[in-house]
């Protein structure tokens, strides 16, 4: 009798211990189960939305603000840069902004309040944004998207860190036409130093320069993605065809009868430490990437230093050389 009650009671035992393993099971097997919370992922090419229109609202700044484009309202968020706060509410990101510019917090939301008013400046003509509708989370009932914005005088970040009212931080993405962000990382980074150097924005809050705007607002960029290929049915879209990885001027249209302007740069005549970025774009062979390595490298002792500016090889070299002193 002990023997059979024994056996009988491992036998439910043994049954409760394998219902309590299929059930864990099939909670791994739930709890293992992708969960989609939404298109945070957004497109692997970039969209182009044209004529946007800044929209006035209470929560608009520097770096973050609403648009239309058409009928439809957006909420865009920069790439790459970041404008300081223009209230209290995110204390701890708002003492991080201000150890950046070496400032306080107060006068941290003085720069976000000049950057709010720079922006809606900048933004008070049609613009067109470039994104690839990913997720830039936000406390707003709209979704909020990353994109690079152009202005008709450029990029509006560059324009932004350039008179030192954002820093360089936040989200990551290789602009429109770039294979990655490096090249413009060292561009924001240029921009940076010379607002350092000028004593404007941010850098320049001390001494009564938050106002003070950029002495050269140039070379900013003009980003279009790359071309895919079309048809000749299909009509050719409002900017010229670059090689990807290039920067154009903005909405250049193409003009096959007009001659190269490239090949009536006189040679020896470039100074290679002070040349804008226009005009070493001149030169053929140099485009607006590798116009920003030159600037980005300097100072040289002389023109033979540009051998050791990323991507310039012996070939390339030999055929720039001539156009500089």
């Amino acid at each position: 009798m002990w023997h059979k009650a024994s056996t009988c009671d491992f036998a439910i035992a043994r049954l409760r211990h394998l219902r309590r393993k299929i059930g864990l099971l099939a909670l791994a097997v739930v709890c293992a189960t992708p969960v989609e919370i939404g298109a945070s992922g957004g497109s692997k090419d970039w969209i182009v939305l044209e004529n946007c229109r800044l929209i006035p609202n209470p929560a608009n700044d520097g770096d973050s603000f609403h648009a239309s484009a058409g009928a439809k309202e957006y909420i865009f968020r920069l790439y790459l840069v970041d404008a300081p706060e223009t209230d209290e509410m995110t204390p701890g990101r708002l003492v991080e902004q201000a150890k950046y510019f070496g400032i306080s917090a107060p006068q941290a939301i003085e720069v976000g309040q000049a950057a709010k008013e720079f922006t809606r400046e900048k933004l008070s003509q049609p613009f067109i944004a470039f994104t690839h509708m990913s997720d830039a989370l936000g406390q707003s009932r709209l979704e909020r998207f990353y994109a690079f914005v152009q202005t008709n005088e450029g990029d509006l970040g560059e324009q932004l860190v350039r008179n030192g009212l954002a820093r360089i931080h936040g989200y990551k993405a290789a602009p429109p036409g770039l294979r990655n962000s490096r090249v413009e990382l060292q561009k924001l980074q240029l921009f940076e130093q010379q607002a350092r150097q000028e004593k404007i924005g941010a850098w320049g809050l001390t001494v009564g320069r938050l106002n003070i705007h950029a002495e050269n607002q140039s070379g900013f960029s003009f980003f279009i993605p790359a071309e895919k290929p079309r048809s000749r049915a299909t009509p050719a879209i409002p900017f010229s065809s670059p090689k990807p990885g290039a920067s154009v001027p903005f909405r250049s249209a193409p003009n096959p009868s007009r001659s190269h302007g490239k090949a009536k740069t006189p040679l020896g005549k470039i100074d290679v430490n002070t040349a804008t970025e226009k005009e070493l774009t001149t030169v053929p062979g140099i485009g607006h990437v590798m116009a920003a390595r030159i600037i980005a490298a300097r100072p040289f002792r002389s023109a033979d230093d540009l051998r050791r500016v990323s991507g310039i090889g012996d070939k390339k070299y030999a055929e720039i050389r001539p156009y500089f002193q």
